[in-house]
């Protein structure tokens, strides 16, 4: 077991080196970098272009004598829009952003401060990377965990009670509700119950915006909680509308398929009741190919699948800090969360493993290859 642990902790670092030297690679070739962005601003060609900037590296106001943008019309610039700016300023841009160095140095630079976990600035907003995602991850850790224990939690019970009354009005009645909950977009569902429940045009009575409310730091601690999963509430309801779908029939059909088994006859033929059979025996073989997506489904629901409700619920997560700076090629944050959320995959794909031999400890890890 020690062993296997430790193979599958070694290949991590080959994975994670992959995974970023791919993400880099895809940015070296996206168009409309850091500094394309900033000379549209600086240009009045970007829409929501202001007449200042402020970096790091110096400022870029546009006044003369104070490291603005000469008019040197002649001078060729690889970059979109750059057309008459002098090269000296184009020079200070890059390295303000740190593309004056070549490809492969950039990369050992993040290479070697992401092991440390030194994730740098941000480009267009005045702190670090770290404090962002700080700052975001109550919000992004709220939607994940608690859509993945609801959902899990009416999924398995569910899946269960479906299979044990397979083919009955209970199994066909809930296959259609589920069928339809899935079908729906979760986003849509979102907004129609904002309409209905959060001042839309009908009741008043969930909060539309935040996590908590503004004066949560003065309430005492039980009316905290309260006011925490009053906020959730709709989102939650929203995300998990279809999310439930896959892992119910997912163990329907997992529990179907043992208890057809020869095993569970025998047990059922020395008078072992319906739940021992089905908790003592069938569960424990049943539930491996639940865990086993364990890791997606939390993943999923922790970045990706927060991104619309995080934006319709006004609430500032992982998934809209990472959309935002990809399209403003904020690269330390985008670079920060692939990071971040690979290595949690990776870690997370480990733990299922563990919660195989707890589940089942006829597994052996040690025999397996990896």
């Amino acid at each position: 077991m020690t062993a296997y642990i430790l193979r599958r902790i070694l290949l991590i670092l080959p994975t994670m080196l992959g995974i970023m030297l791919l993400t880099f690679a895809m940015v070296q070739f996206a168009p409309g970098g850091p500094v394309e962005q900033l000379i549209a601003k600086l240009s009045g060609t970007d829409p929501g272009a202001t007449a200042n900037f402020s970096g790091g590296g110096g400022d870029f106001s546009g006044r003369p004598g104070q490291g603005g943008v000469p008019g040197d019309v002649s001078a060729p610039s690889k970059y979109r829009g750059a057309q008459g700016l002098d090269p000296e300023f184009i020079a200070m841009l890059e390295k303000q952003f740190g593309f004056d160095k070549p490809a492969y140095e950039r990369f050992g630079i993040l290479l070697w401060n992401y092991l440390r976990f030194d994730f740098g600035e941000s480009y267009f907003r005045d702190t670090s990377v770290l404090n962002l995602i700080r700052e975001k991850l109550p919000v992004s850790i709220s939607l994940g965990l608690w859509m993945t224990l609801l959902s899990y939690a009416i999924s398995i019970p569910l899946g269960i009670r479906k299979a044990v009354r397979d083919g009955s009005r209970f199994d066909v009645s809930t296959s259609a509700v589920i069928i339809v909950g899935y079908a729906i977009p979760g986003f849509l569902f979102a907004v129609f119950m904002i309409v209905l429940f959060a001042g839309g045009s009908f009741l008043q009575v969930f909060p539309l915006r935040g996590l908590v409310s503004e004066n949560w730091s003065e309430l005492p601690w039980y009316l905290k909680i309260t006011d925490y999963f009053w906020h959730l509430t709709l989102p939650l309801v929203a995300m998990a509308l279809s999310a439930f779908a896959t892992t119910t029939f997912l163990t329907k059909n997992s529990f179907l398929e043992e208890i057809r088994k020869q095993y569970v006859m025998t047990a059922q033929a020395k008078g072992l009741t319906e739940n021992q059979v089905l908790y003592g025996h069938v569960f424990r073989n049943a539930m491996l190919i639940v865990i086993a997506g364990f890791p997606g489904a939390f993943i999923g629901a922790f970045f990706a699948g927060s991104l619309l409700i995080e934006t319709i619920f006004s609430l500032e997560g992982i998934g809209l800090l990472s959309f935002e700076s990809l399209v403003t090629r904020d690269y330390p944050v985008v670079f920060a969360t692939v990071y971040i959320f690979s290595l949690m995959g990776l870690a997370l794909n480990l733990l299922s493993d563990l919660i195989y031999m707890w589940v089942d400890p006829r597994i052996d890890f040690e025999s397996r290859e990896v």
